[in-house]
């Protein structure tokens, strides 16, 4: 399992992301793009043009931000995602 999450520190939905993902006990990669400039436009490139963080992708799938990981969490898919290996 491989979790990506494009942040910046200066961002509140990036540490509500990161909490949630905290909780289901599931480790991450977490890429600043304010500390490193450079990611963003790999970012904005893996996420289809999206420029907003968090961007969050699991299994090189692009979930989404915050808004996209707590809707997949409330209707279940998220725990059915993190369940695959």
């Amino acid at each position: 399992m491989q979790i990506d999450i494009y942040t910046s520190p200066l961002c509140g939905f990036c540490t509500i992301a990161k909490n949630l993902l905290i909780k289901k006990g599931v480790d991450f990669n977490e890429y600043d793009v304010l500390k490193n400039p450079s990611l963003k436009p790999i970012m904005i490139d893996r996420a289809n043009g999206s420029t907003t963080v968090p961007q969050i992708f699991i299994n090189k799938q692009h979930i989404g931000g915050c808004k996209q990981l707590f809707g997949l969490d409330q209707n279940g898919k998220l725990d059915e995602i993190l369940s695959k290996k």
